[in-house]
């Protein structure tokens, strides 16, 4: 008879938050100024090398810090903070769709599914909001914010909604501010565990 066995690992006060905002952050910093600025100008051997990096920073290293957090919630119990629930579902959710955003790209398809997929997105973000706000972590909850104006930006690019041009350069200004504020959220975290110096909000 096979005896009942729990793993349970020592609680880690370690999540691995920075690697995930700074993955996202990255994308955001590599995807803005194209359409903010329109700089690089886009052809197939641009569209490959942005959906190369959208596949391996805001992609991989999102789904690798939302699957790590959740094996450490659901299976070791190394982190135990509920909010993190919240942080695993989103860095899951955002790194599969950077995947499909990354290859789309680099394949050259179609980009109007993307109006369909940022409704789900906006919604996800909201969420965010609520759960970090609600839990007293205000520098979350402003990520949430941006990434909130980031889906309904993509909504008003997809669909060609208002002036000509203004979703998508309303994206990429959403992108540059929000990637910039996840570097700064890198930085509070990394500085706050390493060094106990915690960066003002």
């Amino acid at each position: 008879m096979l005896a009942d066995t729990t793993v349970s690992l020592p609680i880690s006060v370690f999540p691995p938050l920075a690697l995930g905002f700074f993955g996202l952050g990255t994308g955001y910093l590599i995807y803005g100024p194209q359409e903010l600025f329109k700089f690089p100008r886009r052809d197939p051997s641009v569209d490959l090398a942005t959906g190369v990096w959208g596949i391996w920073m805001p992609g991989f290293l999102q789904f690798l810090t939302g699957t790590y957090l959740f094996v450490g919630l659901a299976w070791f119990h190394s982190f135990s903070a509920p909010p993190l629930y919240m942080a695993a579902l989103a860095f899951t959710a955002y790194g599969v769709h950077w995947f499909a955003i990354g290859y789309n790209r680099a394949r050259g398809a179609s980009p109007h599914p993307n109006g369909f997929m940022a409704v789900s997105f906006t919604l996800i973000s909201v969420l965010g909001m609520i759960v970090f706000f609600d839990a007293g972590d205000a520098g979350v909850g402003g990520l949430f914010v941006g990434l909130t104006l980031i889906y309904l930006s993509d909504i008003a690019a997809t669909f060609k909604l208002g002036p000509v041009g203004l979703g998508e350069r309303a994206l990429g200004f959403f992108h540059l501010g929000t990637g910039l504020w996840l570097m700064y959220l890198m930085f509070g975290v990394t500085l706050d565990f390493a060094n106990h110096f915690t960066l003002p909000v």
